[in-house]
């Protein structure tokens, strides 16, 4: 995965259990028997039935478990990509620790005894932020990503395939078990019977088969990706994909069914599976106003803003993802609300915008939205804009984030920027350490603003899943850690997985911090549940927005958006 020059490898089967634990691995063999249509492992027939999962859409603490009931299954292989942009964040730092550390987890799919379908990139798609790819790749603005294979004909491309390999082992590399969400669709399901049922009869033909996904996981931090078509779409924090393994790691219906098939054609490991994870309840808890996120700039940003005639992207900054505040001053009066807004949809992806502090309202990719505004000579107008996730797939997605165009004031083209990239993780993850600036609450705070309670939790600690009922948009933390973005008004995912290690047991203090975006209940409480909840949606958000692009997709198409 060098930065320098990428290249795209084939998928490997790796039979990791024997070739990185054993001593005599090099006695091993795995063969394309092309003449018989079937793979070789160690001069016997053989078939793998796999599934992906995703070690870096799972803490490591996980990895076993997932990995065992993947096993127990009935699955003989699992197979997963390598993201560049998560070992590779500046070009030449690289990071291989903690849930980082590829080869902790090839190891524990070894002493899970199965074997390893590698895709180690540098493009994966995935749903993932820009498809792996670092965004540094874009700090030079004329780049071209993926462009070294025009062919994007399947038709053509399986001619000039079966052209060189007439003969060969049956695959399916993707089977899928489910789809992902976007935010402001239906939750995404498929039938227990109708994914058995593919299963049987690839099987019955003597394919090998990957089920994408096996267990799905979560998009944690600012890791989702998007996808285009006719408008922006950005990925749900959950991953859960409708997969046989649920988000929480739990067994589901449709995993009993899949493993009931695939005892009928190679033997399944016997003994029960691990029973689902304890779950736990809590709350209400109501949480306290911290502040304006306009009072904490200076510690948000402490080395100062960036200066520019015009707006800067993201990336000409060195902000990879989060937030970054644009600010300029008013250079005369208006005395009547005027037009404001970004010409050349240049707002990528969502813009929340502030005069002297006060909240006027959002902008939005792919969204011919304006706002009248009205200031003084010499007011402050700050625009904190938020990346929404990377295009994961298509070719040359050059997705660059920020103010693309400079913005519009009635006839006024706006100059004299200063850009502030923010590290509100940082800010987080301190804040205990922090003597907290004083601010003026307004009565009905809006806007970008911070909340926060301290917990204790009194009974055992469990997985749960955080539940926002009124809230509008914005990223949570517990104890620090980025558990990703929520969006309860426009749905469809309406509650976060919270893995219960994440969680301090009896005796020691919880935080949980929320930065919300826009508008905040009367009542700011949120809530743990023992249950997610996937599949509710604002029927009012999702109406006005489809009925701005005759190219929305309907419910029953979901399957052109995206690739893997």
């Amino acid at each position: 995965m060098a930065p320098k020059k990428p290249s795209c490898l084939r998928s490997l089967l790796l039979p990791l259990s024997l070739t990185l634990l054993l001593p005599q691995a090099d006695t091993r063999s795995f063969i394309v028997d092309r003449d018989h249509d079937r793979f070789l492992l160690d001069g016997a027939p053989f078939r793998y039935v796999s599934g992906s999962l995703h070690y870096f859409r799972v803490p490591r603490v996980l990895w076993a478990d997932r990995l065992l009931k993947m096993r127990w299954s009935g699955l003989n292989a699992i197979q997963f990509y390598v993201p560049w942009n998560y070992h590779e964040p500046q070009p030449g730092v690289y990071n291989f620790n903690g849930s980082r550390d590829l080869i902790a987890f090839l190891n524990e799919a070894a002493l899970a005894n199965l074997l390893v379908i590698l895709r180690p990139g540098p493009y994966i798609c995935a749903e993932w932020e820009m498809g792996g790819l670092p965004s540094w790749l874009l700090r030079k603005p004329e780049i071209r990503l993926r462009t070294s294979d025009p062919a994007d004909n399947m038709t053509k491309i399986f001619t000039l395939l079966r052209k060189y390999e007439p003969h060969g082992p049956l695959v399916n590399s993707e089977y899928y078990t489910g789809w992902l969400d976007y935010w402001g669709q239906n939750h995404s399901t498929r039938s227990v019977s109708a994914v058995t049922k593919g299963l049987e009869n690839m099987l019955k033909l003597g394919a090998s088969v990957n089920m994408y996904m096996f267990h799905g996981g979560t998009n944690f931090g600012y890791w989702n990706g998007a996808d285009k078509k006719g408008r922006f779409l950005s990925i749900t924090t959950s991953y859960d994909y409708d997969a046989p393994i649920s988000e929480a790691g739990d067994p589901t219906t449709k995993l009993f069914a899949l493993r009931d098939v695939i005892s009928k054609f190679q033997e399944v490991p016997l003994g029960p599976l691990p029973p689902p994870s304890p779950k736990m309840m809590l709350g209400p808890l109501t949480l306290h106003l911290v502040g304006h996120l306009l009072a904490f700039l200076d510690l948000l940003c402490p080395s100062g803003p960036i200066r520019s005639i015009l707006p800067m992207t993201f990336e000409a900054v060195k902000q990879d993802r989060g937030f970054m505040l644009y600010r300029t001053y008013m250079t005369h009066t208006i005395f009547e609300p005027t037009p404001f807004w970004v010409p050349n949809n240049g707002v990528h992806d969502r813009a929340y915008v502030m005069v002297d502090g006060v909240f006027q309202g959002v902008l939005e990719r792919n969204m011919r939205d304006k706002l009248f505004l009205m200031g003084k000579v010499g007011s402050k107008l700050d625009i904190l804009v938020e990346n929404m996730g990377r295009l994961s797939f298509g070719s040359n997605s050059s997705d660059f984030k920020g103010l693309l165009e400079p913005p519009i004031l009635g006839q006024t083209i706006l100059t004299q920027w200063m850009m502030f990239p923010l590290k509100i993780d940082n800010l987080v993850k301190w804040w205990f350490l922090l003597q907290l600036p004083k601010w003026p609450y307004p009565q009905a705070p809006s806007g970008p603003t911070f909340y926060s309670k301290t917990f204790p939790i009194l009974g055992s600690v469990g997985d749960t899943f955080l539940h926002l009922p009124g809230w509008t948009k914005g990223q949570v933390w517990i104890n620090g850690f980025n558990l990703g973005r929520y969006w309860t008004k426009q749905g469809p995912q309406q509650t976060l997985y919270v893995p219960r290690f994440l969680l301090f047991p009896r005796g020691a203090l919880n935080k949980i911090t929320l930065l919300e975006l826009e508008n905040v209940p009367l009542q700011p409480q949120v809530q743990f549940l023992d249950k997610p909840i996937l599949n509710s949606t604002s029927t009012l958000h999702r109406t006005r927005i489809n009925s701005l692009s005759a190219d929305t997709l309907s419910a029953s198409e979901p399957m052109e958006l995206s690739g893997h």
